[in-house]
């Protein structure tokens, strides 16, 4: 299943108290269904539920964008009508998120620029990560890929098809890569030599009989996967077989390969147990939560994976630490007050990014260990739960 990609450190406040464990009362149920309704009608609804999330990530980038976190000329196109403003712990969490994924992306682009790569995005949604590579570099040579539900995938091309700034942005990149090509553009479905919206569940993966055909996806490639807040939705064998597949079959192991996460952690302690209640009142289930509950199992996850070059994994808090610049903490602190520090501080521990890679011999040998060599994914101070990962970097490093 290709969910969006939220929640982004904002979907457990709704309300100024939305963070805080409720001291009475009983949750409205998500679900008021027949005892003999069936699995598929049950799941189905569920799955409505995580694909209507995107909005609201929608929401959260472009209030963060109106402030000044963020430069991204291509969220106002995702999101109708008034903006709403989020609190300061929202426009934070969406800044260093977006920070640490844009520098893993940017460094594997910047490695080995004559080398054409590839990304693909798990349950995509209406991110812009492809308009913004595009636009600050159309000579990229990179093939992006976003897959997601259709009911996702069709009001983002609309965006495209629609949009002056999202079309010719797309239409640049394939000027400077392939001159006279133009999209192929349907109702839920878009494909060109460059970008590359693919309308599908992420489970048909798990089937034999339904696996899907990806245009355009070259299986020899350098190539990137990313999953912010995808992954976590499935049942922990749905992910394993879907990732088996990717890394053994539609990219076979002679393939340099890559996979950057954005997910949940620690569900065990006050907070994370008051966070795994609030999603769970909005019927949302993050059901590998448990299972890669540390920065370590995360690591170790991405090892058994077949990502066996090397892994890293850091959670949200220390990336703003110990990642981001000094000047630039000033700017971020500079655009509004932050007066819940506490509280963003322990938000931002129970979210992490996490890479692994597995690098082969070659032209590109070493592509992906070249390009994150110098990324902090080892234990920091308060992360007694992890173990020592297998890159290192000065604790004044800046992403």
């Amino acid at each position: 299943m290709a969910a969006p990609s939220i929640p982004n450190l904002n979907t457990l406040k709704s309300s100024r108290g939305g963070l805080r464990a409720r001291r009475g009362g009983r949750a409205v149920p998500v679900f008021d269904v027949d005892e003999d309704e069936s699995i598929v009608a049950r799941e189905k609804a569920r799955d409505k539920i995580i694909q209507q999330t995107d909005q609201d990530a929608s929401l959260s980038r472009m209030s963060a964008v109106a402030l000044g976190y963020l430069e991204d000329p291509f969220a106002r196109g995702f999101v109708e009508g008034q903006i709403t403003r989020r609190y300061p712990i929202i426009h934070r969490g969406t800044y260093v998120r977006t920070a640490a994924i844009d520098s893993l992306v940017d460094r594997f682009l910047a490695n080995y620029p004559a080398q054409p790569k590839q990304i693909l995005s798990l349950g995509a949604g209406s991110d812009t990560r492809m308009f913004r590579l595009f636009a600050s570099n159309p000579y990229l040579k990179l093939v992006y890929h976003e897959l997601d539900f259709e009911s996702n995938t069709i009001p983002k091309i609309k965006v495209v098809q629609h949009s002056r700034l999202h079309l010719e942005t797309l239409q640049g990149s394939l000027r400077q890569q392939t001159p006279q090509s133009e999209p192929t553009i349907s109702s839920a479905s878009l494909t060109s030599p460059t970008y590359n919206i693919h309308p599908l569940d992420l489970r048909s993966f798990t089937r034999p009989t339904t696996i899907p055909n990806l245009p355009n996806v070259d299986p020899t490639l350098p190539t990137l996967l990313l999953s912010e807040c995808c992954l976590c939705y499935l049942p922990p064998a749905d992910t394993e077989a879907i990732l088996h597949h990717l890394t053994q079959t539609l990219f076979p192991p002679s393939t340099p390969l890559a996979l950057v996460l954005y997910e949940p952690i620690r569900p065990y302690d006050p907070f994370g147990q008051t966070m795994v209640s609030n999603l769970a009142s909005r019927g949302i289930h993050m059901q590998t939560l448990k299972k890669y509950s540390t920065l370590q199992a995360q690591r170790e996850r991405l090892k058994l994976a077949g990502f066996s070059t090397g892994q890293g994994a850091r959670d949200v808090d220390r990336i703003w630490t110990e990642w981001i610049g000094e000047k630039e903490k000033e700017r971020v602190a500079g655009l509004e007050m932050l007066d819940e520090v506490e509280e963003w501080k322990l938000l931002a521990r129970h979210y992490c990014v996490a890479w692994g890679w597995r690098d082969v011999g070659g032209k590109s040998s070493g592509i992906f260990t070249e390009a994150w060599s110098g990324i902090d994914g080892g234990l920091g101070p308060g992360e007694e739960d992890d173990e020592i990962g297998q890159v290192g970097l000065p604790s004044n490093a800046t992403v």
